[in-house]
């Protein structure tokens, strides 16, 4: 057990990542228990501050399907890891027996500082077919003025054909709506100004209109907030090392998604592993 951090099992398949003080910094659910339609997965929520305020929303009343910090992929051969409808060029967004599931398989580590987690992505329309399989790492770690998560998924393609994977961008056309990948879904008025420019957002460029932040290529996408009640301020950052991404911005619900492409298909090749490394950081101002 850390001397700053510890881990604790608080249900059945949630686990609670905590300073030594006793303050939480996020739980993690493995075995969901979300309806069949809105692509049931294990994330992370409530995340927290290092202050205690609560930084996520899982299961939003506009997006049921929004759950904390998950990974999704809108489409991979047409099976939808997003949840909610799917978006088809022919009839728009309707609700289909598309959705598909990530099981948690097993632990390979688990510290304080570290979770090494075995999934699979399934299709529960074909047998529980086993589209990608996946390992995930969670690392925790404190920071001077508050913490951070790197998350790193490493997806494998079992199949003897390649994976297609999509977005509603590249599969319709639908200009911009290329959510897909880790998905961030944050408490409710974050952003809300209320005339405060200090709250607000921006990307690695400087830019800090959505016009310019969203769907551009940058390294980070940081979030200037302030939280309900405490009226304490947290900033938080986004960030691709590495790998400068699309990145789709919603500021209003708010919610971060980094994709891995945009206007056209992302293919995972018969056999082949792919990476994706993401860090957020979650700091005092």
């Amino acid at each position: 057990m850390s001397d700053l951090l510890n881990l604790n099992e608080t249900s059945a398949g949630v686990w609670a990542i905590s300073q030594a003080n006793g303050q939480e910094l996020w739980r993690y659910t493995t075995r969901p228990t979300t309806p069949a339609n809105e692509s049931p997965r294990p994330f992370a929520h409530p995340m927290y501050s290092i202050d205690g305020d609560v930084l996520t929303n899982a299961r939003p009343n506009d997006h049921p399907w929004h759950h904390g910090l998950s990974l999704t992929l809108t489409s991979v051969d047409g099976v939808n890891f997003w949840g909610g409808p799917s978006h088809r060029a022919k009839d728009s967004y309707q609700w289909r027996d598309d959705h598909g599931r990530q099981d948690h398989v097993g632990w390979t580590l688990q510290t304080p500082e570290r979770l090494e987690e075995e999934l699979v992505w399934v299709d529960p329309r074909r047998d529980d077919l086993v589209l990608l399989r996946e390992t995930r790492v969670l690392a925790t770690e404190l920071r001077e003025a508050g913490w951070s998560l790197r998350w790193t998924s490493r997806l494998c393609n079992p199949g003897a054909t390649p994976r297609r994977c999509e977005n509603y961008h590249s599969l319709g056309g639908l200009a911009g709506s290329h959510y897909t990948g880790l998905q961030f879904r944050g408490a409710r008025g974050l952003l809300d100004q209320h005339g405060d420019a200090s709250i607000g957002f921006k990307n690695s460029h400087g830019d800090t209109t959505l016009d310019t932040v969203h769907g551009a290529m940058a390294d980070w996408v940081e979030w200037s907030t302030q939280h309900d009640g405490s009226l304490r301020r947290t900033t938080v950052r986004f960030e691709s090392p590495g790998q400068p991404l699309p990145w789709f911005v919603r500021p209003l619900d708010p919610m971060v998604a980094f994709p891995p492409h945009r206007e056209t298909a992302w293919s995972i090749a018969a056999g082949a592993t792919v990476e994706l490394h993401h860090v957020l950081h979650f700091d005092r101002t």
